[in-house]
């Protein structure tokens, strides 16, 4: 029998502005034009979302040749590039853009520095579909960089003529070293100090203060969701025992022996529920006051996209 313990909950967590908005116009399309209708890659990463969005009729691809032509394509919430969008038309689909906002604005910043004849640094992870579509949105001259290191060897065609981004779900701390170098190398180089949304950020921010007021953190997600796997990380670099879960499920009962006080919150992508389901998983094993830290208050919405 566990002794009684604390549960307390991170503010903000959970679904972001961008993530309500790209579920909400998978949704609509599908009240609108009925099912199928197609979306390019995972629509938001969390395995729990995409299994019911699966069961309202929505189909999930990894490429536009799995699309029969004339149906409804929806582009997922982290960008494609901009072949992607000409070979859509080209196959005759009705094309939805759910893109975050904040990842357009990225967007817009590299095709302006590239209209300028500038080498484009994108500071983020290889292969994750962010970046890819970021990169994508010129043909050439972009260099993808995850480390230091990366940055201290990639080649420009004019030093003074370097700008950067970021990708937008990563962590401030793990961009400043990079920057810092990159900032050495190229003295002129353009961009802003960040591009990670305010919704990652605050999240972050409410995981340091999680983190001095708990013994043991645990954070909702799923394991391919970029944002979550920065929470972890955050998390551990407190120091706190950290774990990242998908649900209830994933939670190991030793984890919670002896414990005073336990944190909860969840990434961008991951629904209340889940949250809900981790909180009477720990009321039916000690968990007895539940908590609500105190935190920023996110006031943004977008609305989402239709097609006419």
């Amino acid at each position: 029998m566990n002794r009684p313990f604390d549960i307390l909950l991170a503010s903000p967590r959970g679904f972001c502005a961008g993530v309500e908005r790209a579920i909400e116009t998978v949704r609509l399309c599908l009240e609108k034009h009925g099912k199928p209708v197609y979306v390019l890659h995972e629509i938001v990463h969390n395995k729990h979302v995409i299994l019911e969005l699966e069961q309202a009729g929505a189909i999930f691809v990894e490429h536009l040749n799995d699309i029969r032509r004339g149906e409804v394509c929806i582009f997922s919430a982290h960008g494609v590039a901009t072949e992607v969008e000409k070979y859509a038309s080209e196959l005759g689909f009705r094309t939805v853009d759910a893109t975050c906002p904040l990842v357009s604005s990225v967007h817009r910043m590299v095709e302006k520095y590239f209209s300028l004849d500038y080498d484009i640094i994108i500071i983020g992870h290889h292969n994750h579909p962010e970046v890819e579509g970021t990169a994508g949105r010129v043909s050439g001259r972009v260099h993808i960089v995850a480390d230091e290191t990366e940055a201290g060897e990639i080649e420009v065609a004019d030093r003074n003529k370097v700008a950067y981004v970021t990708q937008t779900t990563l962590c401030k701390n793990d961009v400043l070293g990079i920057l810092t170098t990159l900032k050495k190398r190229f003295p002129e180089i353009k961009g802003s100090r960040s591009n990670i949304c305010f919704a990652t950020q605050n999240r972050q921010n409410a995981v340091k203060q999680l983190a001095e007021n708990s013994d043991l953190l645990l954070v909702v997600g799923s394991k391919n969701s970029s944002n979550s796997n920065r929470l972890k990380e955050v998390g551990l670099k407190c120091n706190i025992r950290t774990h990242l879960i998908d649900d209830k499920d994933d939670i190991q009962p030793e984890w919670i022996r002896d414990i005073k006080k336990v944190g909860i919150t969840a990434g961008a992508s991951a629904p209340e529920r889940l949250v809900d389901g981790v909180i009477d998983w720990m009321q039916q094993r000690g968990g007895r006051k539940v908590k609500e830290m105190e935190g920023i208050k996110e006031k943004i919405h977008f609305k989402p996209v239709i097609l006419s």
